[in-house]
């Protein structure tokens, strides 16, 4: 929702997808009363098989040209590998890797006749290491990460701008619009969906580009550098533990 506002502020035609009818058309309207922009709706889920095919068949069939995509549907399974629902660890594989594979090749041919054209990919800190109770999430994120940036490579002479956006914990919408404040908040352990949202439209108007938003997060992107690799789980797996 995040992206659809800002762009719409932005005065950008939308095109949205979600797998809940009621409430993507709900909020579909809201754009189209609050700002002068075109506000398409389509109703796929995105995790079942071939999603990104058939919705990317949808708009070639619609004659309705994407400048920029923005792969940010996702979700994340906490818990142990052996414990966690093989068929969800598997919806969330398509959702987080699939179908975005799936959906950034499908509309690439025709992206590539706009004039402008960008790819927004919204991965995760989770993804620079492995995350024990969450090991499918992090190697997804990780997959995600690393397929954004080889594209951004492939695509830099094609005029592609390829963004890869990797923020930490995001705050939760019930929290932050209670008055309540978010413990931890203080130290930047927290960010909005909005402030991930202007930092990734930021890399896209820059050219493009790896972007950890939030000082705390860089920082621990970087510390991890300095520690052998095969330390990292074993942190991490004391601190989910905690």
């Amino acid at each position: 929702m995040a992206f659809a506002r800002a762009l719409a502020e932005r005065h950008c035609n939308l095109v949205l997808v979600a797998r809940s009818a009621e409430s993507l058309h709900a909020f579909a309207n809201e754009l189209r009363r609050s700002h002068p922009v075109s506000v398409i709706a389509i109703q796929v889920d995105l995790s079942s098989p071939g999603a990104g095919e058939i919705l990317a068949e949808q708009l070639s069939n619609g004659d309705i040209p994407i400048e920029l995509l923005v792969n940010n549907a996702g979700f994340g399974l906490r818990g142990e590998f052996r414990d966690l629902s093989l068929p969800r660890q598997l919806e969330m594989l398509r959702l987080n890797n699939q179908a975005i594979v799936e959906l950034t090749y499908s509309l690439l041919p025709r992206m590539l006749e706009r004039p402008q054209k960008g790819i927004i990919n919204i991965s995760s800190t989770a993804g620079f290491q492995p995350i024990p109770f969450a090991s499918a999430y992090s190697a997804s994120k990780a997959f995600l990460t690393t397929f954004s940036l080889a594209l951004e490579q492939e695509l830099r002479a094609e005029g592609v701008t390829v963004v890869t956006v990797c923020p930490g914990r995001l705050r939760k919408r019930a929290k932050a619009e209670s008055g309540q404040r978010v413990r931890g908040e203080w130290a930047g352990v927290y960010q909005s969906h909005e402030e991930v949202v202007l930092e990734a439209l930021r890399v896209v108007a820059n050219g493009g580009g790896l972007t950890v938003p939030g000082a705390l997060n860089k920082f621990s992107v970087f510390v991890q550098r300095l520690i052998p690799r095969r330390l990292v789980p074993r942190m991490v797996a004391k601190l989910s533990k905690a």
